[in-house]
């Protein structure tokens, strides 16, 4: 199971959002760049990049940033604000090894041909229903039809975040999360409220294919090698 530290960029800052509100960000001290290179001396086998302003824009904001962190030769999933064929061609362009896509992907998929294995599509749910637009839109379409949908359109990965856990420090909703990846038939990275080393040993059983985690590790709540000492072994 892979432990992927996150690093979520909102004015040029290191920021974590608590349950998505852009009005209610934690904001450390350290520019992102110096804080991939910290958890990429920590073991961190993956960086799970968010360019939150692009993902409020609904474009890329932050590419040149993207490729300073690519550049420090970690693989980098990068989401935030790539929605059009353009968007996923500048990730990669800048290094990112995986685009993360959001549930524009519905329109998107079927275009992606070639670069399928290098496309994942994050879906943001609040209680288990999708949400949109930078989390501020809610919709009632629930999380696995979406899924069911563009697995069926060559979509082969997932994250799932939560996003009424996602930066609250209050464990994931491990039983929600059971149930999306019973039924989404390819693997799945989980997102949202993890904090202690309990909660990874909930979702190595559920069967995730990797975690991202965020505040608990800036905060120190969650050693990250050790994390990764202990939870690389186990198979998803």
């Amino acid at each position: 199971m892979l432990i992927i530290p996150a690093v979520d960029i909102r004015g040029g800052r290191t920021v974590r959002l608590i349950r998505g509100e852009v009005t209610a960000e934690v904001v450390y001290q350290g520019d992102p760049v110096a804080w991939a290179a910290r958890w990429i001396g920590q073991g961190a086998p993956w960086l799970h990049v968010v360019d939150l302003d692009g993902a409020l824009a609904g474009h890329p904001v932050h590419l040149d940033l993207l490729r300073r962190v690519c550049a420090l030769g970690v693989p980098v999933q990068a989401g935030g604000g790539f929605r059009t064929m353009a968007d996923v061609h500048a990730a990669l362009a800048a290094g990112a090894a995986r685009v993360i896509l959001g549930t524009g992907a519905l329109a998107l998929a079927p275009r992606l041909g070639r670069f399928a294995d290098r496309v994942a599509v994050s879906l943001d749910v609040r209680e288990g229903m999708i949400a949109l637009r930078g989390w501020t839109e809610q919709t009632a379409v629930a999380a696995v039809e979406v899924a069911a949908r563009l697995r069926d359109d060559g979509i082969r990965r997932f994250i799932y975040t939560d996003i009424t856990r996602d930066g609250a420090l209050n464990g994931p909703n491990a039983e929600a999360l059971r149930g999306f990846v019973a039924g989404a038939g390819v693997p799945v990275i989980a997102a949202g409220g993890i904090t202690v080393e309990d909660d990874l040993a909930e979702l190595a059983v559920i069967g995730v294919e990797g975690v991202v985690v965020g505040r608990a590790l800036y905060e120190g709540r969650l050693d990250l090698a050790a994390a990764i000492h202990r939870w690389s072994r186990v198979p998803c």
